[in-house]
């Protein structure tokens, strides 16, 4: 007599879904204790991880609305960093500390004054006991990467680089170490605006590259319209997440895309949105 066959179990239940890339579960930050000042209030959201491809959110709102704050609390970055109420997670777990897995880059252009250009972009692998010759190797690929000329550039020092030059650097020194999460506070903020589209045009290539997600802080419309898969919208301050909107994937230069009419009529939808928060944020104030 044949012995059935034991039921099978689809393959859609035996796997285990992915937990997300970052959570936020009802985050609030306050400073100075409950009287303090609330930076933002009762976040939530999540960001899953997707195969092939990394998402980019960008975070748009009033000054002082915690776009930073947020950030920094993926980040696990102090004073910021731990958060009030609620829950940070990165991959499934609460947010300790800073981690290899989540790389910075700041608007100010952060790099070693007494250190090349190569050994800038070097500098996290040599932290992380990497060999001279494999780190350089690698530095100098990451150096014509981002735009930059090994032979002209890798010997300068910071002082002798332009501020997109020196932007370039600071994003090589970051996607050198394959980080899954990228974090960007207003990294182009700084750039002359012909310079800036450029930058714009070179993250949207690294990032496909290395489907890493990015969270990117700018108060630019049309830089959030063109970069992001998301952009997440901030209320005046105590920030709250009022609002996600998807727009289009980047799939022309931005100079050329940031000209469509499709394209300026988000742009002029969040505008309105952000107007109007500003206009009762000084009415509040009155």
């Amino acid at each position: 007599m044949s012995t059935p066959n034991p039921p099978t179990t689809p393959s859609s239940v035996l796997a285990s879904p992915k937990p997300p890339v970052v959570e936020f579960r009802n985050v609030t930050k306050r400073f100075g204790g409950k009287a303090g000042f609330t930076a933002i209030k009762d976040i939530t959201f999540r960001v899953d991880d997707r195969p092939d491809h990394g998402e980019f959110v960008c975070v748009l709102g009033p000054s002082g609305s915690g776009k930073s704050t947020i950030l920094r609390l993926i980040a696990g970055l102090s004073p910021q960093h731990p958060p009030t109420e609620g829950d940070v997670l990165v991959s499934g777990r609460p947010v300790m500390g800073p981690g290899a897995d989540r790389g910075m880059v700041f608007q100010d252009y952060t790099s070693f004054d007494n250190r090349t250009v190569l050994d800038n972009v070097a500098f996290g692998l040599e932290c992380r006991g990497m060999p001279v010759k494999e780190r350089y190797e690698l530095a100098r690929h990451w150096i014509d990467k981002v735009g930059l000329s090994t032979k002209q550039d890798a010997d300068k020092y910071p002082h002798e680089l332009s501020g997109g030059m020196r932007q370039r650097v600071a994003i090589a020194r970051t996607l050198i170490l394959h980080p899954k999460i990228i974090l960007m506070d207003e990294p182009f903020g700084a750039l002359d605006p012909s310079t800036r589209l450029k930058m714009q045009d070179l993250l949207i290539q690294l990032w496909r590259e290395n489907e890493a997600t990015v969270f990117f802080v700018t108060h630019s419309i049309e830089e959030a319209v063109y970069l992001g898969d998301r952009i997440f919208i901030l209320s005046s301050s105590p920030g709250m997440l009022l609002e996600q909107i998807e727009v289009p994937a980047p799939d022309r230069p931005a100079k050329d895309m940031q000209k469509e009419a499709a394209f300026l009529d988000i742009v002029f939808r969040i505008r309105d949105m952000i107007e109007h928060l500003e206009a009762s944020n000084r009415a509040g104030d009155d």
